[in-house]
């Protein structure tokens, strides 16, 4: 069949989706399910036909929209801020997977910058660390403790200041995605690259392990909620630039609603990280190795799972539960 008169022959059915999606039209699970059924249906036809077609970005976008709805409706008693964590958020980050792996693909690119500057340019780690931070580290180095700097200030006084001050900074990284996203790709390349010249001024000065043992410690989740912070400033950027079917308007109230759910999800993890920041760092001199290296891969591995694992387990489930149904 010729992808005109494949749309033409379920036009009004999409249609009616589109009503019960984002209509006023009532729907109970069990037709929604019944929806959902036919719309992956088409889909899979689609998918399979026209594979770099349009029609396959709106069926999937319709799709994935059934799909959230089932769970919204099915939540009636529902404690509702365990359902955005639980459900609304691996959902989200289901449908939007794509820009989790340009987010990533950034994150590689722009920190192994940082590490060949800072290699093969005697000043850029002072250009992107300032003289006052690298002369003082250097003095740390020499007492024996590269990480003394997190051992300044009180632990609530640097639970406080550190967690706003990432706060703050994954706030830029997601708003400055209205920019086309222009404004996300900046803050994301210009805190990779310092990330990248940071560690590689540590492995210069042969703490390498040192500070792995320290900074990684908080770091794993407060860099990777960066990741995610940059993937919904992307997505804000897209729903601006390539709106697909909708109004350019409407695409970009779509976008925003569910970039900033994601963003929002990662408040959790900041502010977590602020917490081992200002109150375990601090004491990583003194760890033994498996005591560090146990808690980076355990905080690395709840974000890990959380954000690139459990959206598949969701997405499943829901399958399951619509074609049982």
């Amino acid at each position: 069949m010729r992808e005109i008169a494949f749309i033409k022959q379920n036009k009004e059915k999409w249609l009616e989706f589109e009503l019960a999606i984002f209509g006023k039209a009532k729907k109970n699970p069990d037709e929604l399910a019944n929806l959902y059924i036919q719309m992956m249906n088409d889909l899979a036809y689609a998918q399979t036909y026209y594979p770099k077609s349009k029609t396959v970005v709106y069926l999937n976008h319709l799709a994935s929209q059934i799909y959230q709805k089932i769970y919204k409706t099915k939540r009636t008693e529902k404690n509702m801020l365990l359902y955005f964590f639980q459900i609304e958020v691996p959902l989200l980050m289901y449908q939007y997977r794509r820009y989790l792996i340009y987010s990533f693909v950034l994150f590689f690119v722009t920190v192994f910058v940082g590490v060949i500057s800072a290699r093969y340019d005697q000043g850029f780690v002072r250009l992107i660390l300032s003289d006052g931070y690298v002369n003082m580290t250097l003095e740390n180095i020499k007492k024996g403790n590269p990480m003394a700097v997190y051992g300044s200030g009180s632990n609530w006084g640097s639970f406080v200041g550190i967690t706003m001050n990432n706060l703050f900074v994954g706030a830029k990284c997601y708003l400055y995605g209205i920019l086309a996203g222009l404004g996300t790709l900046y803050i994301s390349m210009q805190n990779c690259i310092m990330l990248g010249a940071f560690q590689y001024f540590f492995y210069e000065q042969g703490v390498f392990w040192k500070s792995v043992r320290g900074i990684w410690i908080h770091g794993s989740m407060e860099v990777f909620a960066i990741v995610i912070e940059t993937t919904a400033g992307f997505i804000l950027g897209a729903s601006i630039l390539f709106p697909k079917t909708f109004s350019r308007i409407n695409s970009f109230k779509i976008g925003f609603k569910n970039s900033f759910k994601i963003f929002l999800s990662t408040f959790p993890f900041t502010i977590s990280a602020g917490f081992l920041e200002g109150f375990i760092t601090r004491y990583s001199i003194d760890m033994p190795n498996w005591l560090s290296s146990g808690i980076i891969l355990i905080t690395l591995g709840i974000i890990s799972f959380y954000y690139l694992v459990y959206p598949f387990i969701v997405h499943k489930k829901l399958q399951l539960s619509a074609q049982s149904n």
